[in-house]
């Protein structure tokens, strides 16, 4: 099948291609970055989310569209709401345009976890009540909507996974808890933890993620539905056990420093129950031992090419 990822040069989206590949699938790779290889593709198509022109002509021809591309920082939601609305919504309904006036008729989305807030309810299921906590996870539910107004039309067919945090591979951003706790441990720095280090989340492998995004594609979701489903490990990992798992594969101390709390929920973890009852997924990557050793051994590749 030819399946167009949308972000596919990002962290994801260079795990979804991958998988696809291996899959037997041909994946079209879009992206907004000219001259950047994503291994695994068949064909590379430049085009910003927003450009309507330019996202009619990467989706011609394909058969399904893996829709990952948009922003995600958080805090940067906080700061620039509209930007994140323009990207993550705006440019969802930029591309299901394109997709009807192409005849595309399934989509893969990925949403995210957030847009459940912080619900005492833990691990969270699909039943829960929406309450998007900052932009971000307002963005994504817009455009989710969209999807399923789309759907709900009889002009396509959608599933949507809710991911919780990714980790594992060549994960090199430096805002996330395991790059940082594993930076911290090869400088002797200390590692910034808010609060008392006891906040528990979900780590799903970027791999384990990828595999579900290729089992939707299998699955080949009915035009006039659209599903939402959970993805996770299912377990629940604090700060404090990250930091002890990073201390046991590197053999290395981190030094944590205990900063002011923030408002935080004490525990998010998704229940996938119903996403690996009905197409069979399971992840076979994410307990954050095998996490912490696939980052670390990515990172030490990378040291190994530069150096």
């Amino acid at each position: 099948m030819r399946v167009l990822v949308t972000g596919a040069g990002g962290y994801l989206g260079r795990a979804v291609v991958s998988e696809l590949a291996a899959a037997g699938h041909e994946p079209v790779a879009m992206t907004h970055t000219p001259g950047r290889e994503v291994p695994g593709a068949t064909e590379t198509r430049i085009a910003e989310l927003t450009d309507a022109d330019a996202v009619r002509q990467a989706v011609a021809g394909a058969d399904t569209v893996i829709h990952l591309a948009g922003l995600t920082r958080v805090r940067e939601s906080l700061t620039d709401p509209m930007r994140f609305f323009r990207v993550n919504t705006g440019g969802t309904i930029t591309l299901l345009d394109a997709m009807a006036a192409a005849g595309v008729p399934r989509m893969v989305f990925s949403s995210t976890c957030s847009v459940y807030g912080s619900p005492e309810r833990q691990p969270m299921t699909e039943d829960l009540p929406d309450a998007p906590p900052h932009p971000y996870a307002s963005s994504k539910l817009a455009a989710e909507l969209a999807v399923a107004a789309q759907a709900q039309s009889g002009a396509l067919g959608a599933i949507v996974l809710r991911l919780p945090n990714l980790a594992g591979g060549d994960d090199r951003d430096p805002t996330r808890l395991i790059p940082r706790a594993l930076d911290a441990a090869v400088h002797q720095t200390d590692l910034g933890v808010h609060g008392d280090g006891t906040a528990v989340r979900d780590y799903l492998h970027l791999r384990d993620a990828a595999t579900a995004f290729v089992a939707c594609v299998d699955y080949e979701p009915a035009v006039g539905t659209c599903t939402r489903y959970n993805i996770g490990s299912g377990r629940g990992t604090s700060v404090l056990d990250v930091v002890a798992a990073v201390e046991r594969v590197t053999g290395l101390r981190v030094s944590v420093e205990h900063k002011p709390a923030v408002t935080e929920s004490p525990s998010l973890i998704n229940d996938s129950t119903r996403f690996r009852t009905e197409l069979g997924w399971i992840p076979r990557r994410s307990d954050i031992a095998t996490i912490i050793r696939d980052t670390w051994a990515a990172a030490a590749a990378e040291h190994r090419r530069q150096h």
